[in-house]
């Protein structure tokens, strides 16, 4: 069961859910490192995406970490 649900940033008039986190999100949403989530990029457990010079993190790949690990 997911206890840590995709943080819910705020636009008016309505909410908007990321469908991808930065490397620097996936950090506090999941409590590692920073290397730790690069480690499991290049070991291909997390799913990247870059968009220019960004590294975004699926919240998908994200939710499938989370199911391997139970």
């Amino acid at each position: 069961m997911h206890t840590n649900a995709p943080v819910v940033r705020q636009v008016p008039d309505r909410a908007i859910t990321p469908l991808a986190y930065s490397v620097a999100e996936a950090v506090a949403a999941l409590g590692l490192s920073r290397s730790q989530i690069f480690k499991l990029m290049r070991s291909g457990k997390l799913q990247r995406t870059k968009v220019g010079r960004r590294t975004l993190i699926s919240v998908a790949s994200l939710m499938a970490l989370i199911d391997q690990a139970d």
